[in-house]
Formats: C-alpha cells, sequence, structure tokens
C-alpha cells in the first residue's frame, strides 16, 4: 500500500499538523487513508513535540467537502474527530494540504458529540481574516457534521469500521 502525506496548513499557509499515511482505497465517501498504532505526527506549532499514535485510526478525505474525519480504534474515549477544513487539495496521489478552520467536532464512545475550539475559530477569523464565504462554510459544515454524527449518518455510522478492519 502507497504512503500518503497529509500536510495540515493554518489559513495563512503556515505548518501545523502533518503525517505519512497509509493510502487504504476509496468509496463513494471518499480516500480512506490508515495509521496504525506508533505512527509519528509532525507537530509545528505549540512547541508541542512529534509524538506516536496511541492506536489504529483511519482518516476519510471527502470530495469537495468542509471536513475531514479521523476514526479511532478502541481503547480510545473518542470515536470519531472532525476538522473543519478547506476542501482537500491533492498533489499527485502521495500528498493531500488541508486549511485547518480551526473548528472540530468530537464524537465520544458514549455517543456525546462536541464542538471544539470555537474560541479559537473566532479569535482567528480576526487574525487571518477568513473571509464571510469561508466563515459561512466553515459554520455550516460543523452544523451539518454535528446532525450526521449525532445521528450516525454514513460514513460516521458503521462504514468506517471496515476501513479500521482493513489497517
Amino acid at each position: 500500500m502507497d504512503g500518503v502525506d497529509v500536510v495540515l496548513r493554518k489559513y495563512d499557509g503556515r505548518p501545523h499538523r502533518r503525517v505519512t499515511t497509509i493510502h487504504l482505497g476509496e468509496d463513494r465517501h471518499g480516500t480512506w487513508l490508515g495509521t496504525p498504532t506508533g505512527t509519528i505526527v509532525h507537530y509545528s506549532y505549540g512547541g508541542k513535540p512529534s509524538a506516536p499514535t496511541q492506536q489504529n485510526a483511519v482518516r476519510l478525505v471527502p470530495r469537495d467537502q468542509w471536513w475531514c474525519a479521523v476514526f479511532f480504534a478502541a481503547p480510545s474515549r473518542r470515536d470519531v474527530y472532525c476538522d473543519i477544513t478547506a476542501p482537500a487539495r491533492w498533489s499527485g496521489p502521495s500528498e493531500v494540504t488541508l486549511i485547518d478552520l480551526d473548528l472540530d467536532l468530537v464524537r465520544y464512545r458514549d455517543g456525546t458529540v462536541e464542538l471544539d475550539d470555537a474560541d479559537e475559530f473566532a479569535a482567528n477569523t480576526a487574525v487571518f481574516g477568513y473571509p464571510a464565504d469561508v466563515v459561512a462554510q466553515a459554520r455550516a459544515a460543523a452544523t451539518g457534521l454535528h446532525a450526521d454524527l449525532t445521528d450516525g449518518a454514513e460514513p460516521f455510522g458503521s462504514t468506517y469500521r471496515d476501513w479500521l478492519g482493513l489497517l
């Protein structure tokens, strides 16, 4: 299986996070990438050191959507973590870049869904000068994801479990 570098940047282009994943395949939801336990995630902010992942996970990079999702294997107490991002930009088959727009949604194993970093989104809207359409798209994505995560709509229902099984 081929490696794919997932590059997350902030709106101004500065590096945010980077991880090399395994290309697992594609389906109607998008491209599925795997990160086995121990995969190193490189952080570029706040003095946070690079660190290995604690459990297997798969990442879904959807087509033309304002989000990206990571699905975690047990025993993680998080089930799904969604970054609100600008739509993915692929640089050939081996690199995808996502512009992180701060807002995140988390679904825990008990089914609780939380919106995270709304304060960071508000602050960075001013700092980076997010255009009104970017703000509107990010908020709409967060609202839609909250509903889908709560309802268990696919790919947040069971589809991701098959991809975790492949990893």
